[in-house]
């Protein structure tokens, strides 16, 4: 056998392998039996489970009471949140009622005060105009009331 050369430009000579594979194909039922047996004993294991647990222990009883007690207190707890919210919304809901009451009341209290400001601000306007007297007419009789409709 020859060495490899990487540098020598003559390929080397290529190795084949003749493989021969024979394949024996046989008809057999079998493992077809052989399942099924399995599966039906697998079958028959599991109803035998299912069936053979007799009464249920006295400590399911107790189980499922602990269980509903413990749900009970659950929902108890649960409401007092849910009413805790609503107190705390409520409480809110004054408390803006009160902010939007004294708002206002400092409105009108500002309003008044710069009414008042600005009465003593503006100086007294003084109008002067002669005035005529005149004598009243003299009257010939008792005095006539006649009913008049408003005036708006």
């Amino acid at each position: 056998m020859t060495q490899y050369d990487p540098n020598d430009p003559r390929p080397a000579a290529p190795v084949y392998t003749e493989t021969t594979e024979t394949v024996v194909v046989r008809e057999s039922n079998t493992g077809w039996w052989i399942a099924g047996i399995l599966g039906g004993v697998v079958l028959i294991a599991v109803l035998w489970i299912l069936f053979a647990r007799g009464q249920a222990p006295a400590s399911d009883a107790a189980l499922l009471e602990a269980q509903v007690d413990a749900a009970t207190a659950q929902a108890q707890a649960d409401q007092a949140a849910v009413q805790g919210q609503v107190a705390s919304a409520q409480a809110g809901v004054d408390i803006g009622r009160a902010d939007l009451a004294r708002s206002q009341a400092e409105a009108v209290r500002a309003d008044a005060e710069a009414r008042a400001a600005e009465a003593r601000a503006a100086t007294p306007v003084v109008v002067e105009r002669p005035v005529v007297v005149t004598a009243p007419a003299p009257s010939t009789g008792p005095a006539v009331v006649t009913p008049t409709s408003p005036q708006n």
